[in-house]
């Protein structure tokens, strides 16, 4: 049977947070161990320079989210774990798409359409402060998924639109010069978790409501407390579903431990002492990760190492199929 080959893109902006674990870090590691598939993750950090333009952040931040994918466990020697901009065969195809993405097309992309939107709500000029970068980051997705011939590509369905834009372009460069490109597919699982932040809104780096993945205990238990709760008191019934510490005990605990805070709660757990058993909870799965993480940030040589040995994989399916993509758009030596 031949493996699917399964992409997934981490873009190098912020610190990972308990939310980018649950919902995407978590679920990554486990599928790389599927028997049936290859697993290709990269740290998008040509993507970066779309949203961030501090160089010390996307530095750091590349630095940190490298280190927290390998304290958690991330098998390199099964998936193939690169930095985007260290296969330089990906910007290269970037053009090559490029010259075959319609505008039409990438006029309609999301986040165009909802930058275009709010400078029109503010009264500016339509196209005010936005980059080429932003306007063209889904034909650098779609370089980064077609240079690898991904089959599956896991995605929130905010970047559905992506994919299958992907596969348009993909579509057109085929009927142009033949058969080069897989048409991938976007793959949505609603069973991931969307955690919910300190103030009950979305887990998100953009509410500054986040807790980070690797805090220290004491600022981890600090965090934990400053959940937003209601005013109900000890001894009153409270509504597991309605709250945030209850969801997030329920994306780090069993089924088990599950159903015993459901029913704490229903006999009005006071707020202090759920939160109290949800740092413990958090802490003690968190708290072995934390220590590699906290060497691993130590040892910059070692990460470098790592991502340097993935780009060499990487780089065995990118510079074939880019060569024969050169050949055929008709870039080829003369003799």
């Amino acid at each position: 049977m031949s493996q699917q080959r399964v992409l997934t893109g981490i873009t190098t902006t912020g610190t990972p947070h308990l939310g980018n674990y649950v919902g995407a870090i978590r679920p990554a590691i486990a599928a790389s161990e599927r028997e049936d598939a290859q697993s290709f993750y990269f740290l998008a950090d040509f993507h970066a320079l779309i949203k961030s333009q501090d160089a010390e952040l996307v530095h750091q931040s590349t630095r940190e989210i490298a280190a927290t994918w390998l304290a958690l466990g991330l098998n390199t020697d099964k998936a193939i774990f690169y930095r985007q901009s260290d296969v330089p065969e990906i910007p290269e195809l970037c053009w090559l798409l490029t010259c075959m993405a319609a505008k039409g097309l990438m006029n309609r992309a999301h986040a165009y359409k909802a930058a275009v939107a709010a400078n029109l709500e503010a009264g500016e000029d339509p196209d005010y402060g936005i980059t080429m970068g932003l306007y063209s980051y889904p034909v650098l997705m779609a370089a980064d998924i077609l240079m690898f011939n991904a089959n599956e590509v896991p995605v929130g369905k905010d970047q559905i639109q992506h994919v299958e834009m992907a596969r348009d372009i993909a579509a057109r460069f085929n009927h142009h010069y033949g058969d080069h490109f897989v048409l991938p597919e976007a793959r949505v699982d609603d069973h991931v978790s969307v955690l919910q932040g300190l103030d009950g809104r979305k887990m998100s780096k953009s509410y500054n409501n986040t807790i980070p993945l690797f805090l220290p205990e004491k600022k981890l238990k600090k965090h934990i407390n400053k959940i937003k709760t209601n005013l109900l008191e000890p001894g009153d019934p409270k509504d597991p579903d309605d709250s945030t510490v209850f969801q997030i005990w329920r994306a780090f605990a069993t089924p088990e431990q599950t159903r015993q805070m459901r029913e704490q709660f229903a006999q009005g757990i006071a707020w202090g002492e759920a939160k109290k058993q949800l740092f413990e909870l958090v802490n003690g799965q968190l708290g072995e990760a934390r220590e590699r993480y906290e060497a691993l940030l130590n040892n910059p040589e070692h990460v470098e190492e790592v991502l340097q040995q993935g780009a060499a994989k990487a780089r065995a399916y990118s510079q074939p199929l880019l060569e024969k993509l050169r050949h055929a758009v008709g870039i080829r030596p003369l003799g």
